[in-house]
């Protein structure tokens, strides 16, 4: 359904599900009849053998028709709690994208002040993998791509030979439980024999290319410190994103330290960068670079000074991203949506 123009660029993050819907005026994506489809044929939904004819009526019904008007009678009369229950899950969620228009109006709608958050957190961290993938369409480069991960999927954070590594968290633990050696691998990690150590392909400026080809297994780290590439092409991503979701030019800029005594304006990108800067920022602990947990600090600056809201007086807005005490980082990309100070529409 996307555009075949759109195909001349590298291919990748197939697993978002781009293929299956199209663009609006906007540049957001529609919420489409295949879209929705591919939620129903999750193994959660799919009927199975044993499954009883009604929910199989109302699997065969909404393939048919995406959008069928399933009641809470109709869903009562499945007999399997277990189905009953995430049939309500998925309509309700199909109800909320459609009510929206789009994948990004409802993603944002989920984060406005008062909304109440009903939906699964796996389903919210797709929502942010698809937009990723709408807003990085014709990135060629990896590097950027490999960055934009870090919007949607945990990171493990380690540090060796200097480095600041960055390495999926998902990926880490199936590492370390077998090894990579299958279930020979996990029999050994039972059994409580030491496995080698988890080894992952770091990309950099020489082997980035073979990004693309694994793009969807998620099996790269990258080397996150100041000056390195990768912190670099997260300041990028930024700029991507906040471009799509407001029309608007930003400048992000990697830091090693704010030496604005006076800032104004800070957004931390995870819990404990939010915590951490709130601390800075009101003078109960100080910026210790030996100590610190930030793991990437940044400026935000707007290129039209009217995009922004004018108590910013033009200064910039600092951006960090945080290790928590389990050595991940856990980003939350809508931090960047509801505390971004933006110029009231009507000022």
């Amino acid at each position: 359904m996307i555009d075949a123009a759109r195909q001349t660029a590298p291919q990748f993050w197939k697993s978002a599900g781009l293929h299956l819907t199209s663009r609006d005026e906007n540049g957001f994506l529609r919420v489409s009849a295949d879209f929705l489809r591919a939620y129903y044929t999750r193994p959660e939904i799919h009927p199975v053998e044993e499954s009883c004819a009604d929910e199989h009526r109302i699997f065969e019904a909404l393939m048919a028709d995406p959008h069928a008007i399933i009641s809470a009678a109709d869903l009562e009369r499945i007999k399997d709690p277990d189905a009953r229950e995430n049939y309500a899950i998925i309509l309700a969620y199909r109800d909320f994208l459609v009510a929206h228009g789009s994948i990004e109006a409802a993603y944002a709608a989920l984060f406005q002040p008062g909304a109440v958050i009903t939906i699964p957190p796996l389903f919210i961290s797709h929502l942010t993998h698809l937009i990723m993938r709408n807003v990085m369409e014709g990135t060629e480069d990896a590097m950027q791509l490999r960055a934009a991960e870090i919007f949607f999927r945990e990171q493990k954070v380690t540090t060796a030979d200097g480095q600041l590594l960055f390495a999926d968290s998902e990926i880490v633990a199936m590492r370390q439980k077998d090894g990579g050696l299958g279930g020979l691998g996990q029999l050994i990690a039972e059994s409580g024999t030491p496995l080698r150590d988890v080894t992952l392909d770091i990309l950099g400026e020489d082997n980035k290319a073979l990004y693309f080809a694994r793009s969807d297994h998620f099996d790269t780290a990258i080397d996150f410190r100041f000056t390195e590439p990768a912190n670099d092409a997260f300041a990028r991503v930024i700029e991507k994103w906040v471009r799509h979701f407001f029309q608007i030019r930003v400048r992000v800029q990697p830091l090693q330290a704010i030496k604005d005594e006076a800032w104004r304006w800070h957004i931390g990108l995870d819990a404990a960068a939010s915590a951490y800067l709130n601390s800075l920022y009101e003078g109960t602990v100080r910026f210790d670079p030996t100590a610190t947990p930030l793991a990437g600090l940044f400026s935000l600056t707007f290129l039209n000074r009217n995009d922004a809201d004018p108590a910013l007086g033009g200064k910039p807005v600092y951006l960090a991203l945080a290790v928590n005490g389990e050595n991940e980082i856990k980003m939350k990309p809508q931090n960047l949506l509801t505390n971004l100070p933006l110029r009231r529409r009507d000022s």
